[in-house]
């Protein structure tokens, strides 16, 4: 079964941001891409505002809610009382956990669980008592006392970190290398009772690789790539295109 798809609306939130204006209108986008057969929308919103703004959550609930009831609504970002405020406002139906430096321009790495063990096991616990489903940022390479620390946590996910897979994109040798150890990681987070996302540098390209090594793939979201795709093609036909790369 293929993976579930959901768009990343961050890059189009930074270039709307490129001016005052309310154009590219992230709603706009994120029917157009739920209307071609996406599955959820992503955000991240960052303390800075640098793309996602914080009013910009409750017009995507609503559009989820009154048009796409079936869709997905995932808010990534780093735990602070401000980001779990900003969750407990918009109900999303999954929150995705990263260890990001609020100055970061993008997600470069996943949870270190056994020096964070605690911290996240209240900022999971917090979000379950609340009914989300909560996923957890994880290196590619993570060793077993990782993943059994992240599933320590009460988590329900695992999103693994495809970057260095994706910087791979002009030497096939180390591509095959990172795709192993994403397959090694996705099978230990399923002995731990753990569903798998993936996401970060994911193209139409390299998609198919990763959904083949880890047929149980629950979900990838997309947001560089599939902007980028769009630009070329439109998003409609972008996400049809990812949806095709994501089909064993």
């Amino acid at each position: 079964m293929a993976p579930k798809l959901s768009i990343n609306l961050n890059a189009v939130a930074m270039l709307r941001n490129r001016r005052d204006v309310p154009w590219p209108s992230l709603t706009g986008i994120g029917r157009i891409a739920l209307q071609a057969g996406g599955h959820g929308l992503t955000v991240h919103p960052r303390p800075d505002q640098r793309h996602i703004r914080f009013c910009d959550l409750p017009d995507i609930r609503n559009l989820i809610d009154t048009e796409f009831e079936t869709a997905e609504f995932n808010i990534e970002g780093f735990p602070t009382d401000q980001f779990l405020q900003l969750v407990a406002d918009n109900r999303p139906d999954q929150v995705t956990l990263v260890p990001d430096d609020p100055v970061q321009s993008t997600s470069d790495h996943g949870w270190d669980f056994i020096a964070n063990a605690e911290f996240l096991k209240s900022c999971v616990g917090r979000l379950k008592d609340q009914g989300f489903r909560v996923s957890l940022f994880c290196d590619p390479d993570a060793s077993a006392q990782q993943v059994a620390a992240a599933a320590s946590t009460g988590a329900d996910r695992l999103e693994l970190y495809t970057g260095p897979y994706g910087a791979q994109y002009d030497n096939p040798e180390q591509a095959i290398a990172e795709v192993a150890k994403l397959k090694s990681t996705a099978q230990m987070a399923q002995t731990y009772g753990l569903l798998v996302n993936a996401g970060h540098d994911l193209t139409v390209a390299n998609i198919p690789a990763v959904v083949q090594a880890i047929p149980t793939l629950s979900e990838v979201s997309i947001g560089h790539a599939m902007t980028a795709q769009a630009l070329e093609f439109g998003m409609a036909q972008a996400v049809r295109d990812f949806l095709a790369a994501c089909d064993p």
